[in-house]
């Protein structure tokens, strides 16, 4: 593991989310795709980002760390041999390959790497996995 990625946390309302996290607590908005059910949300000089996730969305989303790895297949095998078992199969993501599984004691955490094996996929496409479940 390479270096945190992004903390998600879920969401039933979007909108008092993203009053509560910029006007209340002050963090900077550094993305909004609430018409895709995320805004992520900017804490200081750090590259990761607190994305909340709205459930209305996103079904089956709880709080999730994201770790950056070199190799999400490379990892994805090494772990899969050591017992851990994940949520789906690693999935496209604009910026390379992620997937999730969870501890033994149902912490949420995610792998993800910058591989950017999609780039022939336009931002915003995620795999079947990732989509809110009325796309599906």
């Amino acid at each position: 593991m390479k270096d945190y990625d992004n903390f998600f946390l879920p969401a039933n309302d979007l909108g008092k989310a993203k009053d509560f996290f910029r006007n209340t607590l002050g963090l900077p908005i550094k993305f909004d795709f609430s018409e895709r059910g995320m805004v992520a949300f900017k804490v200081g000089d750090q590259e990761p980002a607190i994305i909340l996730k709205d459930t209305n969305k996103f079904q089956n989303v709880k709080p999730a760390i994201w770790l950056v790895v070199e190799s999400v297949k490379e990892k994805y095998t090494e772990l899969t041999g050591k017992g851990v078992r994940f949520l789906s199969e690693p999935f496209r993501i604009p910026t390379g390959m992620a997937v999730e599984f969870e501890d033994p004691f149902k912490n949420r955490l995610g792998i993800t790497d910058y591989s950017k094996e999609n780039d022939q996929i336009p931002i915003g496409i995620m795999s079947k996995q990732q989509l809110p479940e009325s796309s599906s």
